[in-house]
Protein backbone atom coordinates (compact mmCIF):
# COMPACT_ATOMS: atom_id res chain seq x y z
CA UNK A 1 0.00 0.00 0.00
CA UNK A 2 1.54 3.26 -1.18
CA UNK A 3 1.17 5.39 2.39
CA UNK A 4 3.96 7.65 2.60
CA UNK A 5 7.17 6.08 5.01
CA UNK A 6 7.19 9.64 6.79
CA UNK A 7 3.56 9.79 7.89
CA UNK A 8 2.19 6.79 7.06
CA UNK A 9 0.10 6.40 10.50
CA UNK A 10 -1.07 10.22 10.50
CA UNK A 11 -1.95 9.49 6.98
CA UNK A 12 -3.79 6.49 7.78
CA UNK A 13 -5.61 8.20 10.48
CA UNK A 14 -6.68 11.11 8.66
CA UNK A 15 -7.94 8.88 5.95
CA UNK A 16 -10.22 6.59 8.27
CA UNK A 17 -11.55 9.74 10.16
CA UNK A 18 -12.54 11.50 6.83
CA UNK A 19 -13.67 7.89 5.54
CA UNK A 20 -15.74 7.87 9.02
CA UNK A 21 -17.56 11.04 8.49
CA UNK A 22 -21.39 10.79 7.50
CA UNK A 23 -21.95 10.91 3.29
CA UNK A 24 -18.11 10.85 3.06
CA UNK A 25 -17.44 9.72 -0.50
CA UNK A 26 -15.45 6.39 0.59
CA UNK A 27 -13.77 5.85 -3.32
CA UNK A 28 -13.00 9.33 -3.88
CA UNK A 29 -10.98 9.56 -0.64
CA UNK A 30 -8.83 6.28 -2.05
CA UNK A 31 -7.84 7.28 -5.03
CA UNK A 32 -7.05 10.88 -3.44
CA UNK A 33 -4.71 8.55 -1.11
CA UNK A 34 -3.95 6.32 -3.01
CA UNK A 35 -4.92 2.82 -1.47
CA UNK A 36 -7.54 0.17 -2.28
CA UNK A 37 -10.75 -0.14 -1.82
CA UNK A 38 -9.72 -3.61 0.24
CA UNK A 39 -7.38 -1.88 2.93
CA UNK A 40 -9.64 0.90 3.19
CA UNK A 41 -12.20 -1.17 4.36
CA UNK A 42 -9.33 -3.10 6.70
CA UNK A 43 -8.10 -0.11 8.17
CA UNK A 44 -11.55 1.13 9.15
CA UNK A 45 -12.43 -2.19 10.83
CA UNK A 46 -9.41 -1.87 12.69
CA UNK A 47 -9.95 1.80 13.91
CA UNK A 48 -13.90 0.77 14.61
CA UNK A 49 -12.50 -1.85 16.87
CA UNK A 50 -9.16 -1.05 17.68
CA UNK A 51 -8.72 2.90 17.88
CA UNK A 52 -5.72 4.58 16.38
CA UNK A 53 -3.56 1.30 17.62
CA UNK A 54 -5.30 -0.58 15.05
CA UNK A 55 -3.16 0.95 12.02
CA UNK A 56 -0.09 -0.09 12.82
CA UNK A 57 1.65 -2.65 10.80
CA UNK A 58 1.31 -6.16 11.97
CA UNK A 59 3.17 -9.47 11.32
CA UNK A 60 2.43 -11.84 8.50
CA UNK A 61 3.66 -14.86 9.88
CA UNK A 62 0.54 -17.03 10.72
CA UNK A 63 -0.25 -17.60 13.85
CA UNK A 64 0.29 -21.50 13.64
CA UNK A 65 2.48 -23.78 11.62
CA UNK A 66 1.31 -27.22 11.82
CA UNK A 67 4.01 -28.24 8.87
CA UNK A 68 7.07 -26.33 10.03
CA UNK A 69 10.08 -28.51 10.92
CA UNK A 70 10.82 -29.34 14.18
CA UNK A 71 13.63 -27.64 16.24
CA UNK A 72 15.87 -30.91 16.39
CA UNK A 73 16.24 -30.96 12.25
CA UNK A 74 16.76 -27.58 11.84
CA UNK A 75 19.55 -27.89 13.82
CA UNK A 76 21.03 -30.88 12.52
CA UNK A 77 20.33 -28.94 8.88
CA UNK A 78 21.92 -25.54 10.38
CA UNK A 79 24.69 -27.91 11.74
CA UNK A 80 25.57 -29.36 8.27
CA UNK A 81 25.31 -26.02 6.89
CA UNK A 82 27.65 -24.52 8.89
CA UNK A 83 30.23 -27.50 8.28
CA UNK A 84 29.43 -27.38 4.32
CA UNK A 85 28.38 -24.16 3.52
CA UNK A 86 29.30 -24.76 -0.73
CA UNK A 87 26.18 -27.83 -0.26
CA UNK A 88 22.54 -27.13 -1.26
CA UNK A 89 19.53 -29.10 0.30
CA UNK A 90 19.86 -32.46 -1.84
CA UNK A 91 23.74 -32.94 -0.43
CA UNK A 92 22.39 -32.32 2.86
CA UNK A 93 19.66 -33.77 3.11
CA UNK A 94 22.08 -37.20 2.10
CA UNK A 95 23.86 -36.16 5.14
CA UNK A 96 21.15 -36.07 7.55
CA UNK A 97 21.56 -39.15 10.00
CA UNK A 98 19.45 -42.19 10.01
CA UNK A 99 16.38 -42.37 11.22
CA UNK A 100 15.52 -39.18 10.65
CA UNK A 101 13.49 -38.10 8.45
CA UNK A 102 14.48 -36.76 4.86
CA UNK A 103 13.08 -33.82 4.20
CA UNK A 104 12.49 -32.24 0.31
CA UNK A 105 15.32 -30.49 -0.78
CA UNK A 106 13.22 -26.99 -0.51
CA UNK A 107 11.79 -27.62 3.06
CA UNK A 108 16.33 -27.23 4.07
CA UNK A 109 16.64 -24.38 1.56
CA UNK A 110 13.60 -22.69 3.79
CA UNK A 111 15.34 -23.47 6.49
CA UNK A 112 18.49 -21.93 5.82
CA UNK A 113 16.40 -19.00 4.58
CA UNK A 114 14.47 -18.49 7.48
CA UNK A 115 17.44 -18.59 10.12
CA UNK A 116 19.88 -16.27 7.19
CA UNK A 117 22.27 -18.51 6.33
CA UNK A 118 23.08 -17.56 2.51
CA UNK A 119 22.63 -20.28 -0.18
CA UNK A 120 25.59 -20.21 -2.38
CA UNK A 121 24.38 -19.54 -6.42
CA UNK A 122 24.15 -22.66 -8.16
CA UNK A 123 24.50 -25.64 -5.29
CA UNK A 124 22.63 -28.60 -6.46
CA UNK A 125 22.38 -27.60 -9.69
CA UNK A 126 22.94 -29.76 -12.57
CA UNK A 127 23.32 -29.78 -16.67
CA UNK A 128 21.22 -31.93 -18.55
CA UNK A 129 22.02 -30.78 -21.89
CA UNK A 130 24.48 -33.77 -22.53
CA UNK A 131 23.25 -37.50 -22.17
CA UNK A 132 25.33 -38.71 -19.36
CA UNK A 133 27.39 -41.74 -19.99
CA UNK A 134 29.72 -43.41 -18.22
CA UNK A 135 32.09 -46.84 -18.28
CA UNK A 136 30.42 -50.20 -16.91
CA UNK A 137 33.42 -50.37 -13.92
CA UNK A 138 36.15 -48.40 -12.41
CA UNK A 139 39.50 -48.00 -13.71
CA UNK A 140 38.46 -48.44 -17.26
CA UNK A 141 38.96 -44.89 -17.91
CA UNK A 142 40.60 -42.03 -15.48
CA UNK A 143 40.34 -38.67 -17.26
CA UNK A 144 43.29 -36.25 -16.61
CA UNK A 145 43.65 -32.67 -16.98
CA UNK A 146 45.15 -29.66 -15.60
CA UNK A 147 42.65 -27.07 -13.65
CA UNK A 148 44.39 -23.77 -15.70
CA UNK A 149 46.52 -22.52 -13.03
CA UNK A 150 46.08 -20.05 -9.50
CA UNK A 151 48.00 -17.17 -8.61
CA UNK A 152 49.79 -17.81 -5.03
CA UNK A 153 49.69 -14.71 -3.02
CA UNK A 154 53.45 -14.62 -2.50
CA UNK A 155 54.36 -13.47 -6.21
CA UNK A 156 57.87 -14.94 -5.70
CA UNK A 157 56.24 -18.66 -5.32
CA UNK A 158 54.87 -18.13 -8.97
CA UNK A 159 51.64 -20.39 -9.60
CA UNK A 160 49.98 -23.58 -8.75
CA UNK A 161 49.07 -25.45 -11.66
CA UNK A 162 46.54 -27.96 -9.64
CA UNK A 163 46.80 -31.72 -11.70
CA UNK A 164 43.60 -33.37 -11.48
CA UNK A 165 42.33 -37.58 -12.69
CA UNK A 166 39.15 -38.95 -12.39
CA UNK A 167 37.79 -42.24 -12.46
CA UNK A 168 34.85 -41.89 -15.23
CA UNK A 169 32.82 -44.68 -13.04
CA UNK A 170 32.35 -43.35 -9.93
CA UNK A 171 34.17 -40.07 -10.28
CA UNK A 172 36.69 -40.41 -7.83
CA UNK A 173 39.36 -38.41 -7.45
CA UNK A 174 42.50 -40.34 -8.23
CA UNK A 175 44.77 -37.45 -8.12
CA UNK A 176 44.65 -33.74 -7.15
CA UNK A 177 48.53 -32.58 -7.25
CA UNK A 178 50.15 -28.93 -6.74
CA UNK A 179 52.50 -28.87 -9.52
CA UNK A 180 54.49 -25.61 -10.05
CA UNK A 181 53.90 -26.00 -13.82
CA UNK A 182 52.63 -27.98 -16.90
CA UNK A 183 55.10 -30.43 -17.35
CA UNK A 184 55.63 -33.93 -18.30
CA UNK A 185 58.08 -34.48 -15.20
CA UNK A 186 55.43 -33.76 -12.31
CA UNK A 187 52.53 -35.35 -13.89
CA UNK A 188 54.90 -38.54 -14.13
CA UNK A 189 55.97 -38.35 -10.55
CA UNK A 190 52.15 -38.13 -9.67
CA UNK A 191 50.75 -40.44 -11.64
CA UNK A 192 53.67 -42.42 -9.92
CA UNK A 193 52.22 -41.70 -6.73
CA UNK A 194 48.65 -42.98 -7.70
CA UNK A 195 49.76 -45.83 -9.37
CA UNK A 196 51.21 -47.13 -6.19
CA UNK A 197 48.10 -47.05 -4.10
CA UNK A 198 45.60 -47.59 -7.01
CA UNK A 199 47.07 -49.58 -9.59
CA UNK A 200 47.38 -49.15 -13.27
CA UNK A 201 43.91 -48.24 -15.33
CA UNK A 202 43.03 -49.53 -18.56
CA UNK A 203 42.86 -46.09 -20.42
CA UNK A 204 43.85 -42.75 -19.79
CA UNK A 205 42.26 -39.82 -21.82
CA UNK A 206 43.33 -36.56 -21.71
CA UNK A 207 44.36 -33.10 -23.79
CA UNK A 208 46.47 -32.72 -27.10
CA UNK A 209 48.93 -30.32 -26.33
CA UNK A 210 52.18 -30.75 -23.89
CA UNK A 211 52.83 -32.81 -21.78
CA UNK A 212 49.88 -34.75 -22.97
CA UNK A 213 51.24 -35.01 -26.61
CA UNK A 214 53.08 -33.14 -29.12
CA UNK A 215 52.75 -29.69 -31.27
CA UNK A 216 52.51 -29.84 -34.47
CA UNK A 217 53.55 -33.39 -35.87
CA UNK A 218 50.95 -35.86 -33.99
CA UNK A 219 53.85 -38.10 -32.64
CA UNK A 220 53.97 -39.47 -28.76
CA UNK A 221 55.20 -37.72 -26.22
CA UNK A 222 57.46 -38.88 -23.63
CA UNK A 223 54.63 -39.54 -20.94
CA UNK A 224 52.49 -41.56 -24.20
CA UNK A 225 55.71 -43.64 -24.04
CA UNK A 226 56.00 -44.14 -20.40
CA UNK A 227 51.97 -45.21 -20.09
CA UNK A 228 52.37 -47.70 -23.37
CA UNK A 229 55.49 -48.96 -21.61
CA UNK A 230 53.10 -50.01 -18.55
CA UNK A 231 50.48 -51.02 -20.67
CA UNK A 232 48.05 -47.89 -20.59
CA UNK A 233 46.27 -46.82 -23.64
CA UNK A 234 46.28 -43.53 -23.77
CA UNK A 235 43.55 -41.06 -25.83
CA UNK A 236 43.10 -37.44 -26.57
CA UNK A 237 39.99 -35.12 -26.51
CA UNK A 238 38.91 -34.20 -29.89
CA UNK A 239 39.92 -29.97 -30.56
CA UNK A 240 37.88 -27.65 -28.92
CA UNK A 241 35.53 -30.20 -27.29
CA UNK A 242 35.78 -30.11 -23.60
CA UNK A 243 32.43 -31.81 -22.92
CA UNK A 244 35.13 -35.30 -24.34
CA UNK A 245 36.31 -35.03 -20.41
CA UNK A 246 33.32 -33.66 -19.72
CA UNK A 247 33.36 -35.12 -15.82
CA UNK A 248 36.77 -33.70 -15.36
CA UNK A 249 35.36 -30.67 -16.11
CA UNK A 250 32.60 -30.85 -14.02
CA UNK A 251 35.09 -31.28 -11.24
CA UNK A 252 37.11 -28.63 -11.87
CA UNK A 253 34.06 -26.03 -11.58
CA UNK A 254 33.83 -27.75 -8.24
CA UNK A 255 37.05 -27.77 -7.16
CA UNK A 256 36.57 -23.59 -8.01
CA UNK A 257 33.83 -23.27 -6.45
CA UNK A 258 34.36 -25.14 -2.91
CA UNK A 259 37.89 -24.76 -2.60
CA UNK A 260 39.99 -22.13 -4.96
CA UNK A 261 36.94 -19.53 -5.00
CA UNK A 262 37.35 -19.43 -1.23
CA UNK A 263 40.47 -19.77 0.16
CA UNK A 264 44.28 -18.17 -0.58
CA UNK A 265 48.00 -20.18 -0.71
CA UNK A 266 51.19 -18.27 -0.43
CA UNK A 267 53.13 -21.76 -1.57
CA UNK A 268 52.86 -24.63 -3.23
CA UNK A 269 52.99 -27.26 -0.37
CA UNK A 270 50.48 -24.87 1.23
CA UNK A 271 47.92 -25.58 -1.77
CA UNK A 272 48.88 -29.37 -1.49
CA UNK A 273 47.36 -29.44 2.32
CA UNK A 274 44.51 -27.87 1.23
CA UNK A 275 44.22 -29.95 -1.79
CA UNK A 276 44.40 -33.44 0.24
CA UNK A 277 41.80 -32.18 2.60
CA UNK A 278 39.22 -31.10 -0.14
CA UNK A 279 39.55 -34.19 -2.03
CA UNK A 280 39.03 -36.58 1.08
CA UNK A 281 35.99 -34.60 1.38
CA UNK A 282 35.15 -35.00 -2.07
CA UNK A 283 36.24 -38.49 -2.34
CA UNK A 284 34.43 -39.39 1.03
CA UNK A 285 31.62 -37.93 2.30
CA UNK A 286 29.87 -35.61 -0.42
CA UNK A 287 27.00 -37.05 -2.01
CA UNK A 288 27.32 -36.67 -5.69
CA UNK A 289 23.85 -36.63 -7.61
CA UNK A 290 24.94 -39.02 -10.82
CA UNK A 291 25.63 -41.00 -7.88
CA UNK A 292 22.24 -41.19 -6.16
CA UNK A 293 23.61 -39.02 -3.92
CA UNK A 294 26.57 -40.99 -2.42
CA UNK A 295 30.09 -40.48 -2.24
CA UNK A 296 32.31 -41.42 -4.95
CA UNK A 297 34.09 -44.41 -2.53
CA UNK A 298 31.15 -46.26 -2.63
CA UNK A 299 31.54 -47.11 -6.32
CA UNK A 300 35.33 -47.30 -6.44
CA UNK A 301 37.75 -50.29 -6.26
CA UNK A 302 41.62 -49.99 -6.93
CA UNK A 303 42.74 -51.73 -10.54
CA UNK A 304 44.11 -55.49 -9.86
CA UNK A 305 46.62 -54.30 -12.34
CA UNK A 306 49.53 -53.20 -9.45
CA UNK A 307 52.41 -50.62 -10.68
CA UNK A 308 55.62 -52.75 -11.64
CA UNK A 309 58.79 -51.95 -9.68
CA UNK A 310 60.45 -51.41 -13.45
CA UNK A 311 59.19 -50.85 -16.84
CA UNK A 312 58.27 -54.79 -18.68
CA UNK A 313 61.06 -55.24 -21.92
CA UNK A 314 59.24 -54.62 -25.11
CA UNK A 315 58.23 -57.56 -26.91
CA UNK A 316 57.03 -57.34 -30.87
CA UNK A 317 55.80 -61.07 -32.83
CA UNK A 318 58.52 -63.40 -34.59
CA UNK A 319 58.01 -62.27 -37.76
CA UNK A 320 58.55 -58.39 -36.98
CA UNK A 321 61.87 -56.01 -37.71
CA UNK A 322 62.63 -54.62 -35.14
CA UNK A 323 64.35 -51.11 -35.03
CA UNK A 324 65.78 -48.75 -32.76
CA UNK A 325 65.14 -45.19 -33.43
CA UNK A 326 67.97 -42.97 -33.75
CA UNK A 327 68.72 -39.45 -34.09
CA UNK A 328 66.14 -37.00 -34.15
CA UNK A 329 63.24 -39.51 -34.10
CA UNK A 330 64.31 -41.02 -37.16
CA UNK A 331 63.68 -44.93 -37.86
CA UNK A 332 66.20 -46.82 -40.65
CA UNK A 333 64.51 -49.04 -43.22
CA UNK A 334 65.83 -50.55 -46.20
CA UNK A 335 68.46 -47.64 -46.87
CA UNK A 336 65.95 -44.74 -45.92
CA UNK A 337 65.27 -42.83 -43.01
CA UNK A 338 61.52 -42.68 -41.55
CA UNK A 339 60.39 -40.09 -38.56
CA UNK A 340 58.42 -41.61 -35.97
CA UNK A 341 59.15 -38.79 -33.41
CA UNK A 342 61.72 -37.24 -31.30
CA UNK A 343 60.72 -38.35 -28.17
CA UNK A 344 61.17 -42.65 -29.50
CA UNK A 345 64.70 -42.09 -29.08
CA UNK A 346 66.58 -45.06 -28.41
CA UNK A 347 63.28 -47.12 -28.11
CA UNK A 348 63.13 -50.13 -29.93
CA UNK A 349 60.26 -50.38 -32.96
CA UNK A 350 58.25 -52.65 -35.17
CA UNK A 351 57.68 -52.73 -39.04
CA UNK A 352 55.40 -55.14 -39.79
CA UNK A 353 54.59 -55.50 -43.17
CA UNK A 354 50.89 -55.09 -44.79
CA UNK A 355 48.42 -57.13 -46.84
CA UNK A 356 49.80 -54.52 -49.75
CA UNK A 357 53.33 -55.86 -51.28
CA UNK A 358 55.53 -52.79 -50.25
CA UNK A 359 53.58 -51.33 -47.91
CA UNK A 360 54.79 -51.53 -43.97
CA UNK A 361 53.28 -49.82 -40.88
CA UNK A 362 55.48 -48.94 -37.88
CA UNK A 363 54.59 -50.00 -34.43
CA UNK A 364 55.49 -49.10 -30.75
CA UNK A 365 53.81 -51.58 -28.38
CA UNK A 366 50.73 -52.07 -29.59
CA UNK A 367 50.23 -48.19 -30.79
CA UNK A 368 50.55 -47.88 -34.70
CA UNK A 369 52.90 -44.69 -35.23
CA UNK A 370 52.92 -44.07 -39.24
CA UNK A 371 52.78 -46.19 -42.73
CA UNK A 372 56.22 -46.76 -44.83
CA UNK A 373 55.39 -47.15 -49.05
CA UNK A 374 58.48 -48.24 -50.87
CA UNK A 375 56.24 -48.05 -53.78
CA UNK A 376 56.75 -44.62 -53.47
CA UNK A 377 60.00 -43.30 -52.47
CA UNK A 378 58.87 -39.18 -52.21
Amino acid sequence: MPWKESSKMSSRLEFVMLASAPGANIRALCRAFSVSPKSAYLWMDRYRQEGPAGLSDRSRQPLTSPNRSDAQLEAQVLALHDQYPCWGGRKLAALLPDGMAKPHHNTIAAILRRNGRRLVPHADVTERTHTRFEHEAPNLLWQMDFKGHIALTDKRAGRCHPLTVLDDHSRFAICLAACSGEDGTQVRTALTQAFLIYGLPQRITCDNGPPWGTSGHGTLSKLEIWLTRLGIRVSHSRPYHPQTQGKDERFHRTLKRELLDRSGFNTIDSCQSAFNGWRDQYNLIRPHEALGQRPPVTRYTPSARPFPSSLPPIEYDEGDDVRKVRRHGQLHFRGRDYFVGEGLLDELVAVRPTAEEGVYKVFFCERELRMIDLRNPG
